[in-house]
């Protein structure tokens, strides 16, 4: 009964101790997302600064920047869905700069009903953030191009159907007279944090794994008795 016991209790410690290393390195991956979420908070919200000539996807990522030129009426029609607004679509439209160069701009949300509604080709200088979203995986639909609907924004695909650089600005604010959007800017709350949830799972299944070889031993008492 004795080395069952002790086989038990070893069993159930080395088992508890790895499920517990496991949720202590969810708590410093947990900590690490957090510091990582304040400082692109932080970088989104700092000082515009102009459109660099040449823009790196993983340098540039949320950059703050400030664009002046002309909305053009292209654009591209992205499902999509706001707390308390409902479904309806984000505007990519074309913008081109004083100097010409043709880039793409989020102008941000409108209701279902919106989607064709004249948005006409309009002056503005334009503060938003650089963004290369990662919205695209396996189950993405395929662009309804005859309805002319996308299910996701891909800069490279959006680039290339409105003829810009793949550069896309997510407006946060505009010197229109008249905004015909509301604006969608970019946020930390998208990036998932779900560590805590793993933190609670790991040191639960080691709480679990106590509790069960506790039941073990008082088994192999029972049995013994």
């Amino acid at each position: 009964m004795r080395k069952s016991i002790i086989i038990a209790l070893l069993f159930g410690v080395v088992g508890a101790g790895i499920l517990a290393s496991l949720g202590m390195w969810q708590l410093s991956r947990m900590q690490w997302k957090a510091g990582m979420l304040a400082q692109i908070e932080a970088r989104i919200g700092s000082a515009a600064v102009p459109v660099p000539v040449a823009v790196d996807a993983v340098r540039d990522q949320y950059l703050p920047v400030r664009m002046t030129g002309r909305i053009l009426p292209e654009e591209i029609h992205v499902l999509a869905s706001v707390k308390k607004m409902g479904a309806g679509f984000r505007i990519i439209s074309t913008f081109v700069g004083m100097d010409g160069r043709r880039v793409m701009l989020d102008r941000g949300f409108v209701a279902i009903t919106a989607k064709n509604a004249l948005r006409p080709e309009v002056a503005a200088e334009i503060v938003g953030n650089l963004h290369w979203p990662d919205e695209i995986n396996s189950a993405t639909p395929v662009p309804d191009l005859d309805a002319g609907i996308w299910f996701a924004r891909d800069v490279v695909a959006m680039a290339k159907a409105l003829r810009t650089e793949p550069l896309l600005i997510v407006q946060r604010e505009s010197s229109e007279a008249h905004l015909v959007t509301s604006p969608f800017p970019v946020t930390s709350s998208g990036i998932p944090n779900r560590h805590l949830e793993y933190v609670v799972t790991w040191f639960g299944l080691a709480l679990v794994w106590l509790g069960m070889t506790a039941y073990l031993i008082w088994r192999i008492r029972r049995k013994e008795q």
